[in-house]
């Protein structure tokens, strides 16, 4: 039998018309969008890089739309455009990374979900590459291009407005995804979480009655010492409420506004032998609202002790767990202070001109606002750190396995 190529290929190009091709780059144009702002909503802890989500989403899902409904060679373009950022920023953050973007300054390994987005990204970039080249065809007078227009700026608009709020669902210790926020829910004093005693971590929430029993495996002392750590916390760590005085006594500013939260560190608090003391914390931690400093919690840190000291693990039991920051890397900014710039590359270095100083210090946090994922909660994601063991993770909502935090 032969085969005649020249007929094949018309009959393929037949089968695949101009429609054909415009449909599916659209549709796969709006379902990489869509991933995107999924990803936007459980990337909130890193407010710019849920923006950059946002918006790339929002343009995904408008441009496909456009495209699928019939709109042409412009809407074939804007594809084009869309999704060449969508596949090369993908290649990128899981090559390199982006030191200006807290949260991709290290190169990720590829996963399921933004493995689909590329891939959906890198279909719909070549068949609209397609319909440029072999022509387009007249948008209907009447149809859905204009609504659908105006309801993809009016869902970018709200998307913004939302990109950087971190939403606990009802079920205890539970985000709204495994790899959510921090979850800090700053302005939402007089909320009542549902408590399971037996779970942990709880929400915690400081306007009710501090209370960490039924928690298996926590002695009735290590219940009594975590209890009056953050009941003395919340009575005394208001003293630096005020982000503008706190210089005077010796605190400085690391840097990482970017993140959605501001660590404020004392040296000379890091270096004493001072151990969990509300009156001396060695680092304060504000969430960051514009020019607005809320303070929200106290990072601790315990010079001159590991991870696996017994002083750390006996103290709280399993209420609490300590973290290091090995992978952060330090700098100085102009006026001669250390501020962090970065993390280490996948081959554990710092970036030019930069160092990891206090990478195996302990530190753990203690909440004074209310917060989904506990008294003690870390900062979940880029700032998450490292814990010691391969046990799931205490301080977290996402109960996150060592060495995912990043």
């Amino acid at each position: 039998m032969t085969i005649n190529t020249a007929e094949t290929l018309g009959r393929t190009e037949r089968v695949m018309t101009w429609a054909n091709r415009a449909q599916f780059a659209g549709l796969a144009t709006v379902g990489a969008g869509a991933i995107h702002l999924v990803a936007a909503g459980i990337h909130a802890e890193y407010p710019s890089l849920a923006r950059i989500f946002v918006l790339l989403g929002a343009a995904q899902v408008i441009a496909g739309l456009m495209l699928a409904l019939g709109t042409g060679r412009p809407a074939a373009a804007l594809v084009v455009v869309v999704n060449v950022a969508a596949v090369g920023g993908w290649a990128l953050t899981r090559t390199v990374g982006f030191s200006w973007v807290w949260g991709l300054n290290a190169p990720e390994r590829p996963q399921f979900a933004d493995t689909v987005c590329a891939v959906l990204s890198a279909i719909a970039l070549v068949l609209a590459v397609i319909v440029l080249l072999r022509g387009a065809r007249r948008a209907p007078r009447i149809g859905l291009v204009a609504p659908g227009a105006l309801v993809g700026v009016v869902s970018v608009a709200a998307m913004l407005a939302t990109a950087t709020h971190a939403h606990s669902h009802g079920e205890p210790g539970h985000l709204h995804d495994e790899t959510a926020a921090a979850a800090t829910a700053g302005g939402d004093a007089g909320h009542v979480y549902a408590v399971d005693p037996s779970k942990w971590p709880r929400p915690f929430d400081p306007t009710q009655p501090i209370d960490f029993g039924g928690v298996p495996g926590v002695t009735p002392e290590q219940q009594a010492r975590a209890e009056k750590l953050v009941t003395s916390t919340l009575q005394d760590l208001p003293q630096f409420a005020d982000v503008t005085k706190v210089g005077d006594t010796g605190f400085m500013s690391i840097g990482d506004t970017n993140t959605g939260f501001e660590h404020y560190i004392n040296f000379t608090y890091i270096l004493d032998d001072a151990f969990l003391d509300p009156k001396k914390p060695e680092s304060l931690v504000y969430q960051v609202d514009g020019d607005k400093r809320t303070l929200v919690a106290a990072m601790f840190a315990a010079g001159g002790m590991s991870l696996t000291d017994p002083k750390l693990l006996d103290w709280g039991g399993p209420l609490m767990q300590w973290h290091v920051h090995g992978d952060l890397c330090w700098s100085l900014d102009a006026d001669r202070q250390p501020i962090v710039v970065g993390s280490k590359n996948a081959v554990g270095s710092c970036p030019a001109n930069s160092i990891s100083i206090f990478s195996d210090v302990p530190m753990v946090h203690v909440w004074i606002q209310p917060n989904a994922c506990g008294p003690f909660a870390a900062l979940e994601g880029q700032l998450a750190g490292q814990i010691a063991g391969d046990e799931p993770r205490v301080d977290q909502c996402a109960g996150h396995h060592h060495g995912s935090g990043g």
